[in-house]
């Protein structure tokens, strides 16, 4: 059974996963703040990895972050 590689689409999501861990210490939010971003839908969408594990694309958290960027450039 000869099985191609999947080939991702041009705009899907990409690169290593990002724990919370790695989003606080990055960002310098808190869980709690992240949680809430989140749950207002002004933060990228959670991705379950395991029962008890999720994580963000870092493709998805980088967006994010230039948007902020560009939220403080606007004033």
């Amino acid at each position: 059974m000869n099985q191609e590689p999947i080939a991702p689409a041009a705009n899907a999501p990409h690169g290593r996963f990002l724990s919370m861990k790695d989003v606080v210490a990055d960002s310098g939010l808190s869980k709690r703040t992240i949680n809430r971003l989140h749950l207002a839908r002004q933060f990228p969408p959670k991705r379950k990895l395991s029962g008890n594990r999720i994580g963000w694309f870092e493709s998805d958290y980088l967006a994010w972050k230039l948007t902020r960027a560009s939220a403080i450039d606007d004033g």
